[in-house]
Formats: C-alpha cells, sequence, structure tokens
C-alpha cells in the first residue's frame, strides 16, 4: 500500500493500540493479506485506511452496545487533541472497505480445534453441526429491501417490527467454534442455504442436524462430499424398510422424488434407528422417534450409542445462544440484534460477532487442553446441563468416547 494513517501510533507502535493484544491471534501480516485479496490499494495518507477500518469493524464484534464512534474511540488512547471521525467518514470508510476483506481474513483466522480422541470425536469422526439462526437489524429500507422482513397472522399485510437476516452455520461441537457459515436473507430457507456448506466438508466429519434439513439434495450432497451424517427424521417420510438389523435398527432408502422411489430407481440406502424417551416430563415422551445415518455397521456404530450421541446436536444452540445472549445481550437502548443500516454493514457485523466470538472459545479450548475439563462446557451452564434430562447418558457417553471407546 502506498499510502499509510496519519494518526501517529500509541505504546503499543500501532494506531489501534488498545487492540494490540489482538495481534497475538490475529497478526498483522493476515489482515494485510487479506485486504490486498480484496484488491483494496491504498494509494493516499489518510486516518481511515482499509486496515484501520478492518480493526474497527473486527472491534465491532467485541463492543456490541457501542456506536461506530465509541467503537473506534475504545480502539485507540487520544493523546492531545487528536479528534475522532466523524460518523460520517466512519461510515464511508466502511462502504469503502466493503465485506471481500473480512471475509478473507475470517476464513484465514478460523479453524478447527479438537484433535483426534478429544471429546469432540466419535471414533474417528469428527462431530460437527449444521443449523441457523435468525438476526434483527436496524429497520431501513436498504436492509429491508436485500434481506426481507418476516410476515404473520393470517393478513398478508401484517409484518415484524425489524427486517431480519439469518445464517447457516458449520460448527465444530466439541469446541463450539463456528467454523463457516452463510449469511441468507430471510426469504431463503435453510436447507437450501446449507448446500453452500456442503463444500467444506471432509470425510473425517460426522454432521448431525435437525430434522428441518432432511431433503434428498443436501443428505446426498453430503454423502458424495465422504461425510457421514446423523439427522433426526418426522414422520412424514416413507422409510420402508429393506433389511432388519442385529439391534432393531434397519436399513432403507431415500429417494429423490416419488416416482423414483416407486420404480426403486437410485436412491441412497440408510441405516433408521427408532426410540422413544421414557421420561414421562420430556417433550415428546411415549411418542417414537427417529434418527437417520449414513453408518450402517451396527457392529462399530449401535443404535443406542447414536441415539446418545444425537444429544451432542443441542451443542450448536449454545453457541447462537452465546454470541446473541453473552456477547450482544439485549439492552433497551439496542432494539436490534444488530447495528448496521446497510446490507455490507450487517455482513460485516456478521463476521465480526462470529471472529469475536471465535477469539473467545479458542482461548477457552487452550486454557482447558491438558486438562480434564471439556472446553465445549462454561461453568455458567454446565450445572444445568449435566442435570437435563438424559444429558447424564449423553455425558458419560462422550467421556468413553474421549477415552477411547465407540
Amino acid at each position: 500500500m502506498e499510502g499509510h494513517c496519519t494518526l501517529s501510533p500509541g505504546q503499543g507502535r500501532r494506531v489501534l493500540d488498545r487492540l494490540t493484544a489482538l495481534t497475538e491471534l490475529i497478526p498483522e501480516e493476515w489482515v494485510q493479506r487479506s485486504i490486498a485479496l480484496a484488491g483494496l490499494v491504498q494509494k493516499r495518507s489518510c486516518v481511515l485506511t482499509p486496515e484501520v477500518m478492518l480493526w474497527v469493524v473486527l472491534a465491532m464484534g467485541l463492543f456490541t452496545d457501542s456506536p461506530i464512534r465509541q467503537v473506534f474511540r475504545q480502539c485507540r488512547r487520544f493523546h492531545g487533541r487528536e479528534k475522532i471521525p466523524t460518523r460520517s467518514a466512519l461510515c464511508k470508510a466502511r462502504k469503502r472497505l466493503g465485506t471481500r476483506a473480512i471475509r478473507n481474513l475470517f476464513k484465514r483466522v478460523v479453524g478447527l480445534c479438537c484433535r483426534f480422541g478429544d471429546s469432540g470425536f466419535y471414533g474417528r469422526y469428527r462431530l460437527m453441526g449444521i443449523d441457523g439462526s435468525l438476526f434483527t437489524i436496524p429497520d431501513t429500507s436498504a436492509n429491508e429491501r436485500v434481506f426481507g422482513r418476516p410476515k404473520g397472522g393470517s393478513s398478508s399485510r401484517s409484518q415484524g417490527g425489524f427486517p431480519q437476516v439469518g445464517k447457516v452455520s458449520l460448527v465444530e461441537l466439541g469446541s463450539h467454534i463456528e467454523y463457516r457459515f452463510r449469511v441468507r436473507p430471510y426469504r431463503i430457507g435453510e436447507l437450501t442455504a446449507a448446500l453452500h456448506l456442503v463444500k467444506d466438508l471432509t470425510p473425517e466429519m460426522l454432521v448431525l442436524l435437525d430434522a428441518g434439513f432432511f431433503g434428498y439434495r443436501l443428505l446426498a450432497r453430503i454423502y458424495e462430499q465422504g461425510t457421514q451424517l446423523l439427522i433426526k427424521v418426522s414422520s412424514t417420510p416413507l422409510l420402508k424398510p429393506i433389511e432388519i438389523l442385529s439391534d432393531g435398527s434397519f436399513l432403507a432408502k431415500i429417494y429423490p422424488s416419488v416416482s423414483q422411489r416407486r420404480a426403486n430407481r437410485g436412491g441412497l440406502t440408510v441405516r433408521v434407528l427408532r426410540y422413544t424417551l421414557d421420561d414421562p416430563q420430556s417433550p415428546g415422551a411415549g411418542k417414537v422417534h427417529r434418527l437417520l445415518t449414513t453408518l450402517l455397521d451396527e457392529k462399530q456404530h449401535p443404535a443406542r450409542e447414536l441415539i446418545l450421541l444425537y444429544h451432542e446436536r443441542w451443542e450448536q444452540e449454545l453457541v447462537y445462544d452465546e454470541q446473541k445472549t453473552h456477547l450482544d445481550p439485549r439492552r433497551p437502548e439496542k432494539t436490534t440484534h444488530l447495528r448496521s443500516e446497510t446490507p455490507a454493514g450487517v455482513v460485516q457485523e456478521l463476521h465480526a460477532l462470529s471472529l469475536s466470538h471465535y477469539l473467545v472459545r479458542k482461548a477457552m479450548f487452550d486454557a482447558a487442553e491438558g486438562t480434564s475439563m471439556d472446553p465445549a462446557v462454561s461453568p455458567s451452564v454446565a450445572p444445568f446441563r449435566s442435570s437435563a434430562p438424559g444429558c447424564r447418558n449423553a455425558a458419560a457417553a462422550k467421556r468413553q468416547r474421549s477415552s477411547g471407546g465407540t
């Protein structure tokens, strides 16, 4: 870059000297490389260079309750009579930055943490989850046009108070790392958005999914990627047994269409597990629940073991709780989850929030490494998770896997 920031470096020899500690986790060369790959070339000296603005946007994921000028103030120790850039100048600089640089940085920084043998593995498979969440955003015409607004009630004129943006995430369940995610407008379904995450799957992974993601196209794409899956299935899909296995599970086929099922043409062979909950206080107690998996060998992967394993899918719900409740708690002065009034700003802020969550979770994982602590359990939620119905068995299964059992 030919230009440079005109602000003098602080004690940490950086312009945004209060963020110096972050360079231990996000080296400055990664930031500069991400900016270069985005094609952002600074040709003149000014205060708000692309590098400065990328750090400011990252800080928005840490200071989630502050307006943009206050975020800038919290990033830098001001000296003498230095003035904070105006809101207009900061907004224009965010617009110049765009979204490519922070997308590049997200892919470079965020990585998988769990190692083979950790509690985040089932046998040789890394436990992953795919699920989605919604975020309310400021009520601007641009946000509504790009992302959409929910509708409610029987009247077509009834609509939500704020536009909403969704994201579908691929999460490492053992560490709560949001490894990849896809931003989606409200009108685009989660199952459609999940198709874009398949390219990030590998044969070492076992993906756990909720019933809302049942669809032949997605499941077949996951299997073609060499990845195994375990998904809950409603009572609607027809799963006709073609072979009963020794543990009570059975093999069946799913098809892309009704006509292909009737003609028994093509299809994907899966294994179906059926169980009931005997705790009368549990939702759905006494009803038959079904799981579907591509792990077909009942000797290596007993039905009871997989049923208990499915509890791990709820770790992804805790990831969204951490992001939306703990990192970004609701406040009277902040009526929406995000602050950005433009679609590009919304995308920037979603990546900043996820990166901040990753930095916290990575620190927790590193601190727990070498101890008997489970990095996916934070002290504030551990007592509740351990006493929840069925979680004791799931926790025992996790300990067994971490000690070498399958």
